[in-house]
């Protein structure tokens, strides 16, 4: 990777940061808290503990391995694996794409997220919730982005971005959230455990059950 396109998307995931700071997470930061039958406690490590590591993370320069079904590789950079971004409202990822490798629709149910591509060429986009007149459809955005293109996809909506170039590609992402949670579409609907009951899946997509069968065995 050039030097000049490591700098761009090291500056712009910085000043993602800034901008994200001020709407930090004002909702859960997971899917679910149940609470303990003895008086829940926040425990904080002691400040005059806390160390620069804390706060730092090394290796979103390196390719993630894109080997798999899909041909991409998200790499986090949430609360997980920098503790210092606790209560901070804010995380980050690099994400690799093989030539025709995609990155499936999911959502952030936590998160609105900032993209910007540093190599290559992606097709993204994302779909509108529900309309409130059920007969009209949900409304697709799309947009095919080039080095130095930024695009948003709104907290929550379903979205996507697929590699359409012969080469690698290469983008990183800021997100409102220390924890913006991930929801895979296809993962989630055909491959839970355990698996949702074929009727309510056959009833929802209106096909057959050995449709449903296949998908559930591929997931």
């Amino acid at each position: 990777m050039k030097m000049g396109v490591v700098s761009l998307a090291t500056i712009f995931v910085v000043a993602s940061f800034t901008t994200l700071a001020y709407a930090s997470d004002p909702s859960p930061l997971q899917d679910f808290v149940l609470p303990l039958k003895m008086p829940m406690q926040l425990v904080c490590k002691n400040p005059n503990m806390v160390v620069a590591e804390d706060f730092f993370l090394s290796g979103l320069n390196k390719p993630g391995n894109t080997s798999n079904p899909v041909g991409s590789r998200v790499t986090p950079a949430n609360v997980n694996q920098i503790p210092g971004l606790n209560t901070l409202g804010i995380s980050a990822v690099r994400i690799d794409y093989a030539p025709n490798g995609l990155n499936p629709p999911h959502t952030h149910p936590r998160a609105t997220e900032i993209l910007v591509v540093s190599e290559g060429t992606l097709y993204v986009g994302f779909v509108t919730s529900n309309p409130a007149n059920p007969a009209i459809k949900n409304k697709l955005f799309t947009k095919y982005l080039y080095p130095g293109d930024v695009f948003v996809f709104p907290e929550g909506l379903i979205h996507f971005q697929f590699n359409v170039g012969k080469t690698n590609a290469v983008a990183f992402a800021a997100l409102s959230s220390q924890n913006p949670g991930v929801i895979t579409i296809a993962n989630a609907v055909f491959g839970s455990d355990p698996p949702i009951n074929p009727a309510v899946l056959t009833k929802a997509f209106q096909v057959e059950k050995n449709v449903i069968d296949y998908l559930q065995a591929r997931f």
